[in-house]
């Protein structure tokens, strides 16, 4: 059997956890079961999962405002950003339901965003999805599979990421590659 923790509260990481209600789209993301599951002790393995999750979505939220302090509100990168924030929310909802200590924030954005245009980001926008997909599929989601209420909204990030977020870059790849 894993072992089990309880981890002491760490308010680091940025995240402001006064806005924890989702909003817009995304708003099933957030879970709204206080179900007896929340009042179990989760194993590390499960904890760890979570801490995963979430720093994937530090970065791609991290990675977003990057690109929009540096070319301004463009698409689709300021409507994903704000996606990833109600992504981040529904996760610590989470964090806080189990009373689980929130993971240090160790985001590092990728150097070649310093120089990239913006088909390049796009693209990397597709690929990060496809890979991000792919994390959920192969290793997040099946592990969580005893968990109903942490996997649900595991499962709904997962979904934005493939019906959402890889659709929205692949048309800015379209658009930014269609001759004018």
């Amino acid at each position: 059997m894993p072992p089990l923790r309880k981890r002491h509260r760490h308010r680091g990481g940025g995240e402001n956890r006064g806005s924890r209600a989702g909003a817009g789209r995304c708003s099933d993301i957030r879970s709204s079961d206080k179900s007896s599951e929340s009042t179990t002790i989760l194993p590390e393995e499960i904890v760890s999962v979570l801490d995963t999750a979430l720093a994937d979505e530090r970065l791609a939220l991290a990675t977003y405002r990057f690109i929009t302090n540096r070319f301004g509100p463009v698409r689709p990168f300021v409507n994903i950003a704000r996606a990833e924030q109600r992504h981040i929310d529904a996760l610590l909802n989470i964090y806080a339901d189990y009373d689980i200590g929130l993971p240090e924030d160790q985001t590092s954005l990728d150097p070649k965003l310093e120089n990239a245009d913006m088909l390049y980001l796009c693209k990397m926008g597709v690929e990060g999805e496809i890979e991000n997909v792919r994390l959920y599929d192969e290793r997040l989601l099946p592990a969580v599979s005893a968990y109903p209420r942490i996997k649900s909204v595991l499962q709904n990030l997962r979904d934005a990421s493939a019906l959402r977020h890889k659709p929205a870059f692949e048309r800015c790849v379209r658009r930014l590659t269609q001759p004018r």
